[in-house]
């Protein structure tokens, strides 16, 4: 499994990902590994609403990683 830094992975979003409130997720569930029900309840959000945000920005951060980021080893 490849993995990559935390601050990588905050670069990518701050980069890639335009919503201030999709980083901010992405950044609590891919970084700081909050659960999904925690998240939706700090953003005032369903569950469904947060995992459709996740599922729909973490492939374009995780493929931007697999271009530009270091692999941990």
């Amino acid at each position: 499994m490849i993995e990559y830094t935390n601050s990588e992975i905050q670069a990518v979003i701050n980069e890639y990902i335009h919503s201030e409130r999709d980083r901010d997720i992405l950044k609590r569930r891919l970084i700081d590994g909050i659960r999904y029900e925690q998240l939706a309840e700090e953003f005032d959000l369903s569950v469904r609403q947060v995992k459709n945000i996740v599922y729909k920005n973490g492939d374009r951060v995780l493929l931007r990683c697999a271009g530009n980021c270091t692999k941990i080893s």
